[in-house]
């Protein structure tokens, strides 16, 4: 009987959660994508853009699928190569910059697959560089208060 299975020391005892869609990753393997968990969700860089996030959660969601980090002037060109894309309704607003081609529709993994040659083609309509999550820097003549000890 073989031992029982350690726990990668890497990980610290705990198991990474399952990358959902993992094909579109395959798919980006040559441009060397990298990820980072995201609202429970995998978010897909290439360099120091966000393209993609991943988005499978559990239950009837209208929202799990292939999400497309773009902005809503690129909406109308990229509707007319992905008919089923639409903005996310979990963010709460009508239009979203974030749009999501869904799990659920017929023309899923071709449409994912077809976002893929569009991020493998480097096309400007798909990618943001995330905002900075560094503290803003001060204005000039402004100071910071200090707690005197």
């Amino acid at each position: 009987m073989p031992a029982p299975k350690q726990p990668d020391p890497l990980l610290g005892g705990r198991q990474r959660k399952k990358v959902p869609y993992e094909f579109v990753l395959d798919a980006l393997a040559e441009l060397s994508p990298w990820t980072r968990p995201m609202f429970g969700c995998t978010a897909v860089y290439i360099d120091d853009k966000i393209v993609l996030v991943l988005r499978e959660k559990p239950g009837p969601s209208p929202d799990n699928g292939v999400w497309l980090a773009t902005t809503i002037e690129h909406h109308e060109s990229l509707r007319r190569e992905f008919p089923n894309m639409r903005s996310i309704e979990v963010l709460g607003k009508k239009v979203t910059g974030w749009q999501v081609l869904p799990a659920d529709a017929s023309d899923f993994e071709e449409a994912a697959m077809h976002a893929c040659e569009l991020v493998l083609a480097r096309d400007p309509r798909i990618g943001k560089v995330p905002k900075s999550r560094k503290t803003p820097s001060l204005k000039p003549g402004k100071e910071t208060k200090r707690r005197s000890s």
